[in-house]
C-alpha cells in the first residue's frame, strides 16, 4: 500500500503521468467538464469532500509552479482564495476569466470534481519540475 497522503489511485496515478508545464484542475461540484478530459468524480454530497482537502491532498504529491483561478473569485469567492493563497503563499497566481478557465480544462490531464458547493471554487494547477 502507497505511503503517501494520496491514496486514490485516479490522481496518484495522472500526477505521475504528468510533465512540465502540464496541467491538472480541482473544482467545485458544479464546474462543467469538456467530454474529452479525464474526470475523477469525489463527490459525495454536499460539501464532501471540500475544495480545500482535495487541494491540500494533490499538493503533497504535485509540484505546482503557477496557478490559475477565475477572476471572479476575488468578488464571488474571497474566503476560497485567501485560503489558496496561504495554502500557497510563494506560488505565482495568474487571474482569468471564468468562461476561459471552463476552455482551458480541454487542455487538463484530468479534472478531479469535489463535492464543493461555493462559486468559482476552480483552479488549475501548472506542474514544475522537482529538480
Amino acid at each position: 500500500m502507497k505511503k503517501t497522503p494520496v491514496i486514490n489511485s485516479n490522481i496518484s496515478r495522472v500526477i505521475a503521468e504528468m510533465g512540465h508545464f502540464d496541467k491538472l484542475s480541482i473544482g467545485d461540484a458544479g464546474m462543467p467538464v469538456p467530454r474529452d478530459t479525464e474526470k475523477i468524480d469525489l463527490a459525495v454530497t454536499n460539501g464532501t469532500p471540500s475544495f480545500m482537502d482535495v487541494l491540500n491532498n494533490v499538493l503533497t504529491e504535485l509540484e505546482v509552479q503557477r496557478i490559475y483561478l477565475a477572476e471572479e473569485i476575488k468578488t464571488e469567492n474571497p474566503t476560497i482564495l485567501k485560503e489558496i493563497q496561504d495554502r500557497l503563499p510563494d506560488t505565482p497566481i495568474t487571474f482569468i476569466p471564468h468562461t476561459e478557465m471552463k476552455k482551458e480544462l480541454s487542455n487538463c490531464h484530468a479534472f478531479i470534481r469535489t463535492g464543493e458547493m461555493t462559486p468559482y471554487a476552480n483552479i488549475l494547477l501548472e506542474s514544475n519540475v522537482v529538480f
